[in-house]
């Protein structure tokens, strides 16, 4: 399944959060991988971020990631730089974006 969301950097702490996602741990990325997240790719217009994850399961993905120490340790970083966060309680599962359009 593909998932697309929708979250928001604060305006003055963008270059904070480009520099940070150069730098996400290799512990993280492992994590987010054995939770199962094939591909995932952000991208920014200004303040806005649009995210893209391939998994098979998007609501088991954030079950698996939402009390790992290093998630929340990279949730509590994102929290301070971002206006919109990712949601990773239950309700999150249902916070993507619809599909209007594919070709």
């Amino acid at each position: 399944m593909r998932i697309a969301l929708h979250t928001k950097v604060r305006a003055d702490r963008i270059d904070e959060y480009d520099t940070a996602h150069r730098e996400v741990p290799e512990e993280l990325t492992a994590a987010i991988r054995a939770a199962g997240a094939t591909s995932w790719t952000i991208w920014r217009s200004g303040t806005d971020l649009f995210h893209v994850i391939d998994c098979e399961d998007y609501a088991g993905l954030l079950a698996a990631l939402e009390q790992l120490p290093v998630n929340i340790a990279w949730q509590a970083r994102m929290a301070e730089l971002l206006d919109v966060v990712h949601d990773y309680s239950e309700d999150g599962a249902g916070a993507g974006l619809p599909v209007v359009w594919e070709l």
